[in-house]
Formats: structure tokens, sequence, C-alpha cells
């Protein structure tokens, strides 16, 4: 079974998925140039959530819960248009802009009149739009020191063999593949769904990014010890050997998290559904990263391929 070879076809599967989001990502921040690529929750921008839940069991209209957070709308608390969701079928959650706890009251007693029954609070949070910013440059933090700390690692673990820096900037450009994708699956979700990036957003990315260098790891830790052992094989050979064999634990492994995924994501309710989606999909990213990106970027380092990219069209314009 022959991977690497067909690894300039992997490059443009991962593009074909990764630029679709890069397009909605660059329309919300057009539309939403405060907010940046992303649609994002109170945890970052400030704001206020309101969990309720219905004693009749009833599912009230969106359009109505928008209605009565308007009436309450002044230039103090702006909680105009709120993003609302429902959870289950007699639960709600809606996100603002910053309300005190006297809007609130007024909010809840006015459904409970709209709507004829009895309102439960679920949950009531409210952040401030400064400990909102802090949260989002320590969430950008965390993701760049995650890279630096992987990249340094690696370049140490691999420190016996040659090149060892680029062990160390594959696992990184796959790691950063994964992000893209999950970023940029967020970004479309937020334009389909409505979707916002909240806290667990941001522990599912970290999450992701963690699983995709694990199996990365793996991967190339069969590559060094192959490399001792099949010394007078050429690289690509070697690399492609070390991929097919770690190929069934990598497939293994991953698919018994995505099997227990995909049962929270279904069963699971939802107020974890969004964390779980994206997990999901960063999983199965980092799988696909691990073993078609990665390893064929070191056969492609190693190669120097990058000289060759466009002679084939310069000589084929000499001879025409």
């Amino acid at each position: 079974m022959n991977i690497i070879k067909n690894r300039y076809l992997y490059f443009a599967i991962s593009l074909l998925v990764i630029i679709p989001g890069l397009i909605f990502m660059g329309i919300h921040w057009a539309q939403n140039p405060a907010e940046g690529p992303l649609p994002l929750g109170i945890d970052f921008t400030g704001g206020s959530l309101l969990e309720v839940q219905f004693a009749s069991g009833i599912q009230p209209a969106i359009a109505d819960v928008k209605a009565i957070y308007n009436d309450f709308s002044t230039a103090a608390q702006p909680i105009k248009d709120p993003i609302v969701q429902p959870l289950g079928t007699d639960s709600i959650s809606i996100r603002s802009k910053a309300m005190d706890d006297a809007t609130k009251a007024k909010i809840v007693a006015a459904m409970e009149t709209k709507f004829g029954s009895k309102t439960t609070i679920l949950n009531f949070t409210s952040v401030s739009a400064a400990v909102g910013k802090e949260v989002a440059q320590a969430a950008t933090g965390a993701v760049a020191l995650a890279a630096f700390a992987i990249l340094a690692y690696i370049w140490f673990a691999f420190r016996s063999i040659q090149h060892a820096f680029r062990y160390g900037t594959a696992a990184v450009i796959a790691m950063l593949h994964d992000v893209l994708v999950v970023v940029g699956v967020e970004a479309i979700l937020g334009v389909v769904l409505g979707w916002q990036a909240d806290s667990l957003f941001l522990t599912a990315l970290l999450t992701v990014i963690g699983f995709s260098v694990h199996d990365t790891i793996v991967v190339f830790d069969r590559i060094r010890e192959n490399l001792g052992i099949y010394r007078r094989v050429d690289f690509e050979t070697v690399v492609n050997h070390s991929v097919v064999q770690t190929l069934d634990r990598s497939i293994n492994t991953q698919l018994t998290v995505m099997f227990t995924l995909f049962a929270l994501a279904l069963f699971g309710g939802e107020s974890i559904r969004h964390f779980v989606i994206i997990l999901l999909v960063g999983v199965f990213s980092g799988t696909y990263s691990s073993i078609f990106n990665a390893s064929p970027i070191l056969v492609v380092w190693e190669n120097r391929e990058w000289k060759n990219w466009f002679k084939r069209g310069e000589k084929g314009e000499v001879a025409a």
C-alpha cells in the first residue's frame, strides 16, 4: 500500500475543506469587524446568558422571546435582538448584551405572563466586556504557546536523527491544519445555525490540538525507529512503511473516540452538542492530518520537491 505516493491529492483535499471555512470567516469578519473571523459568545465579548425552563412543557416561539427582550432594551442596556436557541422541548437559551438582575427579573416575569407558564431559571451568567477581551487574548496565547511547546518538544525528542527540526515543523503544520478545519467549521455553523464560539469551543480546540499531535508523534516515532533499521532504503519508502505500520492503530484508536462522541452528539443533550460536534470534527481532522499530511510533508521536504513544482509547465511552454 503506497499511501505517500498520492500526497498532493491529500493536500488538495485539505485545501478543499479549509478554503470554504476561510471564506465564511472572511465574510463574518467583514460584517462584524469588532468580533473578527468567528461569531463570539459572551465569554469573549461580554454579555448575559439566560437559560429558562417552562413548567407547562411549552416551547415558545423565538420571535416572541426576542420581542420581550426588545421591549426591555434601553440605551443603557441594549439587549435588543438576542440569540435564542432551544434546549430540549421545554427550555431555551438566550444570549444578549449584558443586563442586570432587575432587567432579568422583568424579562422572566414578562415570559410568564406572555406564555402562561411558571418559569424556572436554569442559569444566568453575565460577563463584562473587559473580562471577555482578556479571555479572547488568553485563548490566542494558549494556542500559540501550544504550537511553540509542541515544536520545541518534538525537536528535542527527535534530536538523535537528522533534521529533527523538520519533524516538529511538520507536526505544527498538521496541527494548524486541524485548527483551521475546526475554526472554519465553527464559522460555517455560526452562519448556518447561529452558533457562537465560547469557552467550551476553546476547550474543544485545545483538546483537538492534543489529539492531533499525539497521533502524529506515534507515526513519527515509528519513522525514527525504521530509519535505524532500514538504513539503505530511501526516505520515502521508509516513511510510507511507517505510516502503513501505524495505520490500524491510528484508525482504531480514533474510531473509538469518534463513536463515543457521535453517541454524545445524538443523545447527550442540546447543552453539550456544540462542544461534542466540534470535538468530533477535530478528532476526524486530526486523524487525517497525522496520516495524510504530516508524514507526506516530511517527504516533500526531504526531496525538496518545491524546486520542480513549476518546471513541467515551463517545459510544456518551450515545447509548444
